[in-house]
């Protein structure tokens, strides 16, 4: 792992919502917004712990961590989830696919940018 992972990512594995808010300076309740979680689930930890929770955490952290490739910085990458719209998918932002169950996506679109190819 890179230290993005390892800041946000657990040696157990869990990824806590309140470390990914510290690191990009936020609150727990951006993160549920982020994620499409429910600020109840993000911020009580019986919640957030839950396998569904999780997957759209690590999702979210695993994108930021491929993103960080070329954007340089943590909160760039951060910016870039959020707000730039990918035209493959007819302009929804990573955010946006992320909350519709798409981290997959986003993932291999990423990989194919690495890669050098078209989105």
């Amino acid at each position: 792992m890179n230290s993005l992972t390892e800041n946000l990512i657990d040696k157990s594995g869990i990824v806590s919502p309140g470390a990914v808010a510290e690191l990009f300076h936020t609150t727990l309740k951006e993160i549920a917004s982020l994620s499409g979680l429910s600020p109840d689930t993000v911020s009580k930890q019986n919640r957030f712990r839950s396998k569904t929770s999780q997957k759209r955490l690590r999702d979210i952290v695993l994108i930021l961590n491929r993103a960080l490739l070329w954007c340089g910085t943590p909160m760039q990458a951060y910016a870039w989830f959020r707000s730039e719209p990918i035209p493959s998918f007819g302009d929804l932002t990573a955010e946006d696919l992320v909350k519709r169950g798409m981290a997959e996506s986003v993932l291999e679109y990423i990989g194919r940018i690495a890669e050098g190819g078209y989105a």
